[in-house]
């Protein structure tokens, strides 16, 4: 009888969803080739939290930080998707909650036309390795001032950027991002 009432209470349309964490909490997702992915926790102290946002000696990669920038998205921004050619990323968010979806768009990848979406900042702290060739576009998902943190191999080069952009509305990558309700 109750599987009869819960089966009658669905409405045409609706979609289950998948799972998206394991029970201790961990992202489920087969990640694009390359894509490194490093949860952090925040370390509560009287004054505060302290959150370490990257470490040698985790041994998730051997290519050395060339600079390091910041990021701000007003509420509701989105980037235009963005790619680099030699240019290893590594985004961590430190303010505000983001969205950082990844589009794999190299053909000779295993994981060609794969999609990786994620959700980080300041609750759930996460370091994500984008290496090259790996398109993303990022959107603050809060209704105010989320920043990041991009520790990149290799610094902007004012005289031949290594940026290769679309706009967040592209058909050529196939993920629309969808209208957002609050947070």
């Amino acid at each position: 009888m109750a599987s009869t009432i819960k089966n009658n209470s669905l409405l045409k349309g609706a979609i289950k969803d998948k799972q998206g964490v394991t029970a201790d909490w961990k992202i489920i997702q087969d990640l694009i080739h390359g894509v490194v992915l490093r949860e952090v926790k925040n370390v509560p102290k009287i004054s505060g939290m302290l959150t370490e946002i990257y470490r040698s000696d985790w041994n998730i990669e051997s290519e050395m930080i060339d600079q390091v920038f910041q990021v701000c998205l007003a509420p509701g921004a989105i980037s235009e998707w963005h790619m680099h050619q030699y240019t290893t990323d590594r985004i961590f968010i430190n303010q505000g909650m983001i969205q950082v979806v990844l589009y794999d768009g190299r053909k000779n990848s295993a994981t060609f036309g794969r999609i990786n979406e994620f959700k980080f900042g300041v609750y759930r702290p996460g370091l994500i390795i984008v290496p090259a060739g790996v398109w993303h576009a990022v959107r603050n998902i809060v209704n105010e001032t989320s920043c990041l943190l991009n520790l990149v191999d290799k610094a902007y080069q004012y005289e031949d950027p290594d940026h290769w952009r679309l706009p967040a509305d592209t058909n050529e990558i196939p993920y629309t991002f969808k209208k957002q309700s609050a947070f």
